[in-house]
């Protein structure tokens, strides 16, 4: 029988993984110091999850005290066009690249369990399987079992599939030889910090999540703070901009795996038509993509936020009735996008026709700013 290692190799890539490294268990010391300076700074935002299993997330061996190897494993989800070219599309929404077609967490635990199981069977060794939802730190691991490094921009780069990787791991308690940790090849270059719209980089391999369009389009529920607003532009569900600007990505690939293929009606969906979207109609449209957890209202404050940057008054009556809309959330952001597109005589009709019967603070602050 083959070594183990090149056995689990050749199980991931008939699984469609083309990246695959193994690492240890330990060695994490450095990456969990970088992770607690990051939440002292409370860099994380809301995003309270980070938080609550810091212990986890900094130790794999906290998370399952009986793994020895770790298997990481990637997936190229490279686009056939340049993302950045769609953000001249003032009347269309910008999704970004990884939310464009199939799920990708349905799509790769299928896929790690079915070689998870190989393993098993073959070597009687316990596995767990993880992507993403589970408070692993998976770009320092696939950094750690070479399969790339983490750039600038925090994000992991590949010298050969460039910023497009979807990552999983496998745990398991076989004790399983280690490959060398990949060398940061970013260089002076600083292309992904400077393109940042709402420099949410206060230095290199730092990032302020607070300040990350990413961040504030499907992370963040509330109120998106007027700083950001303009610099969000088109784009309704996260942003590619630092990943899509690097020059490894001369490298990169289209995938081939089908189901990470953009969906033609969000290619360029049109502003018009996502506003008009209800609680069914938004479930049906995004349904197996990422683009649903976030909740329709999260999503149409987003729409109307680049409404609001579109420069278009053919807007306005539509704008007017999601000034009635229950989530006060999606009434302020209506509020802001007439404010941006709206002359001044009929913004203040309209601030005549709803300031009256309005309550939330924030929506009053809208119009009163």
């Amino acid at each position: 029988m083959a070594e183990p290692e090149s056995h689990i190799l050749k199980l991931a890539h008939e699984a469609g993984f083309e990246a695959v490294a193994i690492t240890s268990a330990d060695g994490m010391a450095g990456p969990a110091r970088h992770f607690e300076q990051f939440l002292e700074a409370g860099r994380h935002g809301d995003m309270t999850w980070m938080e609550d299993k810091a212990d986890r997330r900094k130790d794999p061996k906290t998370l399952w005290p009986d793994v020895r190897s770790i298997i990481m494993l990637g997936m190229n989800y490279g686009p056939d066009n340049d993302p950045l070219e769609k953000l001249s599309e003032k009347n269309s929404g910008n999704i970004s690249v990884y939310a464009g077609g199939r799920d990708y967490h349905d799509v790769i635990k299928k896929k790690l369990k079915q070689v998870a199981r190989e393993i098993h069977r073959t070597y009687e060794a316990e596995v767990k399987v993880f992507v993403d939802t589970a408070p692993v730190m998976e770009k320092p691991l696939a950094a750690k079992a070479g399969l790339g490094w983490q750039g600038k921009h925090t994000n992991l780069v590949s010298r050969e599939y460039g910023s497009w990787l979807f990552l999983g791991s496998i745990f398991t308690t076989l004790d399983l030889k280690t490959g060398p940790a990949e060398k940061d090849h970013c260089g002076s270059c600083r292309n992904c910090l400077d393109i940042c719209p709402t420099n949410a980089f206060p230095a290199p391999y730092q990032l302020d999540a607070r300040r990350c369009i990413s961040y504030l389009t499907i992370e963040y529920k509330g109120h998106i703070s007027p700083e950001f607003r303009e610099a969000i532009g088109n784009r309704i569900y996260g942003c590619d901009d630092c990943l899509a600007v690097c020059p490894w990505n001369k490298f990169a690939q289209k995938t081939r795996e089908s189901r990470f293929f953009i969906r033609p009606e969000l290619q360029a969906p049109e502003l018009s038509n996502l506003l008009e979207l209800d609680d069914t109609g938004f479930r049906a449209l995004f349904s197996g993509s990422p683009v649903k957890r976030i909740g329709r209202d999260s999503f149409i404050r987003n729409v109307l936020i680049a409404i609001g940057n579109s420069g278009n008054a053919d807007y306005l009556a539509r704008l007017e009735e999601k000034l009635t809309e229950d989530n006060p959330v999606v009434r302020a952001a209506a509020v802001w996008a007439l404010s941006r597109l709206a002359d001044r005589e009929t913004f203040t009709a309209c601030k005549e026709r709803y300031l009256a019967g309005e309550t939330d603070l924030n929506v009053l602050r809208e119009w009163q700013e």
